[in-house]
């Protein structure tokens, strides 16, 4: 062990809807360029029944200015970053001055300085905190992000460490693109953000045996070939346009099951070890894929199929709030090994492997 979570919390926007006043407000901004009854039917296959967005729904009617969303991005971003960044190390008697490392994660928006320099002085990080932001890596990122602190401790088993994931996917919505990637995301990502608490072995807030602070054991990033054009964004005037091929199920079918197999091989283990799955939520095909390539059934993936159910897709803070809602309302059998995993744009895939403390080791 080189790292234990202590906390995950997560922040939410205050704006909550039912997915299908979410579709009527879309299909209302594309007007007559596409057929309604498509798009609900896109929608209701999503697996969503209500997400969060930074703004009113009746706001995002109006033409779109990549300037003026990203200003929204910049400004909800510090506040909804802030507040779950405090609200971790409150969780577990910290605060932002005992922070050695910040590490931040977002692709739906730019901001420079970044999110966490400036969330840094709104809580009032110390001025030699260490700073790691990671842009670009999308979904993927706050399963990366976890394995990044893990990176960090490990030349710092003293140090304590946070990662901010900050979401705002609602800001990226194109009212003149009626392709079935823009259709599909429209329906399946919301807004959020999380923050994970993490110290190294010799903190003294290490020695915990609570099994809802798991211990991170190891990592693994794998990038696959030929499968840019698979997840991410195209840039114009307009903002972020969605990239989003139909075949990354396949992908993962053809990869993950084998990528998962070798990683715990490798630690002596086998999928048999596993006691419990933190996953990414990325669609509902996604993740039926992934139970196929996991050879596990819905109830392994329950607390991600949940979570999509109530918050959709926030893209990296979405597996944050998985592994929050995880520890907090199905903590791991005391010894247990447990394996978070999320993909995204590369294409690309990490693997973390966790164990709950206490047991026999």
């Amino acid at each position: 062990m080189t790292m234990r979570v202590l906390s995950v919390r997560g922040a939410l926007p205050k704006h909550r809807h039912r997915q299908e006043e979410i579709t009527a407000a879309f299909t209302a901004t594309l007007g007559d360029g596409v057929d309604r009854a498509v798009v609900e039917r896109f929608h209701r296959n999503m697996c969503v029944e209500t997400r969060h967005t930074v703004l009113p729904l009746h706001e995002y009617a109006r033409p779109g200015d990549f300037g003026r969303s990203n200003d929204v991005f910049i400004r909800a971003g510090v506040e909804l970053g802030a507040r779950a960044v405090v609200d971790a190390l409150k969780d577990v008697g910290l605060t932002p001055a005992d922070v050695d490392y910040i590490v931040s994660c977002t692709v739906t928006g730019l901001a420079v300085p970044s999110l966490e320099a400036r969330v840094a002085a709104e809580i009032g990080l110390r001025p030699d905190v260490v700073r790691l932001p990671l842009v670009g890596l999308g979904c993927v990122a706050g399963a990366a992000g976890v394995a990044r602190l893990d990176d960090l401790l490990r030349g710092r088993p003293d140090g304590v460490a946070v990662l901010m994931s900050v979401e705002l996917c609602s800001l990226t919505l194109q009212r003149d693109d009626a392709s079935v990637a823009n259709l599909v995301a429209a329906g399946l990502f919301g807004d959020g953000a999380a923050a994970v608490v993490a110290v190294g072995r010799e903190h003294p807030l290490a020695r915990s045996d609570d099994p809802a602070r798991p211990e991170v054991l190891a990592s693994r990033s794998r990038l696959y070939p030929d499968s840019e054009r698979m997840m991410g964004w195209d840039v114009g005037s307009g903002g972020l346009r969605i990239v989003l091929d139909a075949s990354v199920p396949d992908l993962v079918r053809r990869h993950l099951g084998d990528d998962v197999r070798g990683f715990l091989a490798d630690h002596g283990l086998t999928r048999d070890d596993v006691r419990w799955y933190v996953a990414h939520p990325g669609g509902p095909k996604v993740l039926e894929a992934l139970q196929e390539a996991l050879a596990v059934g819905r109830d392994a993936l329950r607390p991600t199929w949940d979570s999509l159910r109530r918050i959709g897709n926030l893209s990296s803070a979405s597996v944050l709030h998985v592994l929050a809602d995880t520890l907090a309302e199905r903590p791991p059998p005391p010894g247990s090994h447990g394996l978070m995993l999320a993909m995204g744009p590369g294409f690309c895939s990490e693997l973390v492997l966790l164990r709950a403390p206490g047991g026999e080791r």
